[in-house]
C-alpha cells in the first residue's frame, strides 16, 4: 500500500492576517490548523516557564521567517 501526495508541502511563514506583534503565533496556528488564541496562550505560558527563553525564540522566528 502506497500513499501519494499530490500537494506540495506548505511553507511555514508568519501570518499577515492573524497578527498582534510579528505574526509568528498566527503563522503557527495557520500551519497546524488550530486556534490562534491557544497558540498565543501557550507562548505566554512557555515564556514564563522557560524564564524568557521562549520569548527569545519568538524574536528569532520574527526576524527569520518570511511573511
Amino acid at each position: 500500500m502506497t500513499f501519494e501526495s499530490n500537494s506540495t508541502p506548505r511553507p511555514f511563514a508568519r501570518s499577515r492576517s492573524q497578527r498582534m506583534l510579528g505574526g509568528v503565533c498566527g503563522g503557527l496556528a495557520e500551519y497546524f490548523g488550530i486556534d490562534v488564541n491557544l497558540v498565543r496562550a501557550g507562548a505566554v505560558v512557555a515564556a514564563f516557564v522557560t524564564g524568557g527563553g521562549a520569548a527569545l525564540v519568538y524574536l528569532a522566528l520574527w526576524m527569520l521567517l518570511p511573511e
